[in-house]
């Protein structure tokens, strides 16, 4: 199974940036697939962006063309630039990954490795 550990979180000023990192230890199939969720508070898991083994990527509608989501092979990172940030972004940020799949699922649920939450505040 996957160790992930993220990290980059912290507060920021309406239309201000951030990069999101997610480091993975352990076992990593040939095909997988790679996720940022958003939690905010009293809110459900949400996937806002996805990266599967083929490179491939797909964004939710709320964060397109302003977040990029993006992987380092050789160091086993996964990231997460957010770029033009909104207070609506404001959330607790997971990376996930599951394994030998064939897609890339919307369902937290599907998901069998997690990392901890990094808080993303944004001022007004």
């Amino acid at each position: 199974q996957l160790q992930l550990v993220a990290a980059g979180g912290g507060s920021v000023q309406t239309g201000g940036s951030l990069r999101l990192s997610c480091a993975g230890s352990g076992y990593t199939a040939r095909t997988y697939c790679m996720a940022w969720f958003s939690q905010a508070p009293g809110k459900t898991r949400e996937r806002v962006a996805r990266i599967y083994s083929d490179g491939t990527t797909s964004y939710a509608d709320s964060v397109k063309g302003r977040f990029t989501i993006s992987e380092d092979n050789n160091k086993n990172v996964l990231y997460l630039q957010m770029n033009s940030l909104k207070p609506e972004d404001t959330a607790d940020y997971f990376c996930a990954s599951t394994q030998s799949s064939a897609y890339c699922p919307t369902s937290p649920g599907l998901y069998n490795s997690w990392s901890q939450g990094t808080p993303v505040t944004v001022l007004l």
